[in-house]
């Protein structure tokens, strides 16, 4: 007896979602696009927030800034949930394994007490500037609009947690766990004068209520001048010191940087093309912000690197708001 086997393919009658479809064409459409296009509900709004009678629970107007079609500012890593967990999952993986052999081999009894001080008074008090950046981030998941903005700011501001955590680690590291670094850096952070600037600065992004400005002072003015001063700059002054082990410690913040700069960068400068309303908004924005930022971590500068450590830092800033045609 022979047995034939045969077999049919069956063409689906639709490649994609019609949402999809309408966009892209009738074709097989990629995770991100099903995952992020047209995701965000729009028309037909039950009722306005009690808290907010001006604007509709999804509201395009809660921003100066308009755009024909907000999916335009698309994220160039194209990160879904599924995406991004993958992606932070090898940096985590990476970066817990520079903690561990940091543990394991014992580095921290190879600093010198001044290097440990240092790195206490620094670095670790940036874990409440990391809260901030969760929350000013979180604002424009909750606010903003279109689901390729929204999703990148959720991420945004996941990170964010996750980099306080490390700084937080890094301090108890350097303490024997003691947690006396976590105490001594919060002091400096309520008390110290050097970051009472800094701190009022984090509180006054808290009550913008324009989540794009927010974006600006955040994620290009705060985020950049932060990551050259400390995680550059700062870094440099400890390799010169012999504190080169705190490198691998800090090492996820600069990955996580270069990584975030390709989605703050994509927005940037697709908002700055839409018009020239836009182009003069982002502009006023960046100039009042990078003033305000600027005084913030003037004492703190001076502190680490000198009377010409903020003018370093800044120049490198300027760089690339230029760059991107900020400024």
């Amino acid at each position: 007896m022979s047995i034939e086997i045969k077999t049919a393919s069956i063409e689906p009658v639709r490649a994609t979602f019609a949402n999809i479809s309408r966009r892209f064409g009738e074709k097989a459409a990629t995770r991100y696009q099903e995952a992020t296009y047209d995701i965000q509900p729009e028309g037909n709004e039950h009722y306005r927030p009690l808290w907010d009678h001006d604007h509709e629970m999804v509201d395009a107007s809660r921003t100066q800034i308009v755009m024909r079609d907000w999916y335009d500012l698309k994220d160039p890593r194209q990160y879904y949930y599924g995406a991004y967990v993958q992606q932070r999952a090898k940096m985590q993986e990476i970066a817990e394994g520079n903690y561990s052999f940091f543990d394991k081999r014992n580095l921290a009894e190879l600093l010198t007490d001044d290097i440990k001080s240092r790195v206490i008074k620094y670095l670790v008090p940036l874990r409440h500037v990391e809260h901030t950046a969760n929350l000013n981030n979180m604002f424009g998941c909750a606010y903003g609009f279109g689901t390729t903005l929204t999703q990148a700011f959720l991420y945004n501001g996941m990170d964010r947690l996750g980099m306080a955590q490390y700084l937080s680690r890094i301090g108890l590291l350097l303490d024997g766990n003691t947690g006396s670094a976590l105490a001594e850096a919060k002091q400096a952070w309520m008390e110290d004068p050097m970051w009472q600037g800094l701190r009022a600065l984090c509180e006054s992004t808290l009550v913008v209520k324009d989540w794009f400005e927010l974006f600006i002072a955040q994620n290009v003015v705060m985020d950049g001048l932060a990551a050259e001063l400390f995680y550059r700059q700062f870094d440099q002054q400890l390799v010169a010191q012999g504190g080169q082990d705190i490198g691998m410690l800090t090492e996820f913040m600069r990955e996580w940087e270069k990584d975030s700069n390709r989605w703050v960068d994509a927005v940037v400068k697709v908002t700055l093309a839409e018009s020239d309303g836009n182009a003069q908004l982002l502009r006023s924005w960046t100039e009042l912000w990078r003033s305000k930022v600027a005084e913030a971590y003037q004492p703190i500068a001076d502190s680490i690197l000198g009377s010409e450590g903020l003018n370093l830092c800044l120049a490198e800033l300027d760089k690339r708001l230029t760059k991107l045609g900020l400024c």
